[in-house]
């Protein structure tokens, strides 16, 4: 039995709020998050879960409000704990992809990060068998996914789609099987 999932990569964070936990979308995200919505109309979704971090939930919420779908945020869908603010993103993305034990202080490894997400997913793969589900999620933390099951995913990949909020990616599963990743750009 197949069971499909569309993960969500949240709409554009407003990047004056720093905290990545209460991090809202900016005014395109909001707008963004609208396209979400009308994407997930017609894929018959039956049940969304989320990253609890405000922007994961709140790109999801005007679905949540058309479908009268609760978001059932979970804490393992998190994005990856970088230990702090990065100025330099881009230099911490490359020793991160170069070794996924690499992590700074207080920080987790993209390892870290795509062992726990995956035990998350098999855990709402188990529990929703055949059903379709949308997640509410992040770049980093979806691109650990992704190279899970598809591990000629790398860094740039990640580069590829680092700008892309909202995002898309369906998966198909059978059993815990993945048979399909497919990527959707909505905006």
């Amino acid at each position: 039995m197949e069971t499909t999932i569309y993960f969500v990569r949240h709409a554009q964070r407003d990047f004056s709020i720093k905290e990545d936990r209460i991090s809202p979308l900016s005014d395109k995200g909001k707008k963004d998050s609208k396209a979400v919505r009308e994407y997930l109309k017609d894929k018959e979704i039956d049940i969304l879960y989320s990253s609890p971090y405000l922007r994961a939930v709140e790109t999801l919420k005007p679905f949540s409000l058309y479908s009268g779908l609760d978001i059932n945020p979970v804490e393992d869908f998190r994005e990856r704990n970088i230990g702090g603010w990065v100025e330099d993103f881009n230099a911490h993305s490359t020793k991160e992809w170069s070794d996924f034990s690499y992590k700074n202080e207080n920080g987790e490894s993209l390892y870290e990060t795509q062992k726990r997400n995956i035990s998350a997913l098999k855990a709402v793969i188990q529990e929703n068998t055949g059903k379709n589900i949308a997640i509410g999620t992040h770049g980093t933390a979806l691109s650990t996914i992704i190279n899970y099951y598809n591990p000629t995913f790398l860094q740039r990949d990640f580069k590829r789609i680092v700008d892309k909020t909202p995002f898309i990616v369906k998966m198909i599963f059978e059993g815990e099987k993945c048979v399909q990743i497919q990527e959707i750009c909505i905006v």
